[in-house]
């Protein structure tokens, strides 16, 4: 049986990350101390030998990714959009304590574990379907190892998935730092089916 290892990679700080901004979809490039970030990651990765590359689209995954690619040449990204941070829509470029006190049930509830579509963007149900296609999809193609770079949310999802946490448990894993490493053994056969129900 084939096992596929995703190496996620999540972008180093952005400029919104240091303000304490939520960003979602939208956000900046890096800050001088994700560059720095960047720089160290690809030192590291050169060590690994990957069948492939698939990245988000954003700004701050594209600027992570670039060291690593400047070391390398045999290797071309292949972009998919399922790999982009969860939507938060209105929230995106607010700041953190802003929200917290302009809309503190919002941010309770969100505490407490409800998938709240905040800022009338995507829940983690909706991200987490999304992802989970993605990883399946590289998992199908048969390559051994294949590096994806993306954000917090989808490799916080994509970790519950494959350890078969129901909706909603991807909010007891710890939130991967920047420029942090998850690697994910899948075998093809993991299926994770979003439940229809109501969330716990």
């Amino acid at each position: 049986m084939s096992v596929t290892e995703l190496v996620l990679l999540r972008h180093g700080e952005s400029v919104w990350n240091a303000e304490h901004r939520y960003q979602g979809q939208q956000g900046t490039g890096l800050s001088a101390r994700g560059r720095q970030q960047a720089k160290q990651a690809a030192e590291y990765l050169q060590s690994l030998e990957f069948d492939g590359i698939v990245a988000s689209d954003l700004q701050r995954v594209t600027e992570t990714l670039q060291p690593y690619l400047d070391s390398q040449d045999h290797l071309e990204v292949r972009v998919d959009k399922r790999w982009r941070e969860i939507d938060v829509g209105t929230w995106g470029g607010r700041m953190i304590a802003d929200l917290a006190a302009e809309e503190p049930d919002v941010v309770e509830a969100f505490a407490r574990g409800e998938d709240i579509a905040r800022g009338g963007g995507e829940t983690f149900r909706q991200l987490r379907a999304r992802v989970w296609e993605a990883a399946q999809d590289i998992t199908r193609s048969g390559v051994r190892r294949v590096l994806v770079v993306t954000h917090g949310g989808p490799i916080r999802v994509a970790a519950a998935s494959a350890l078969g946490l129901p909706a909603g448990d991807e909010m007891l894993l710890d939130p991967p730092g920047n420029c942090s490493l998850t690697t994910l053994r899948l075998d093809g056969l993991t299926s994770y089916n979003v439940p229809t129900g109501m969330d716990r």
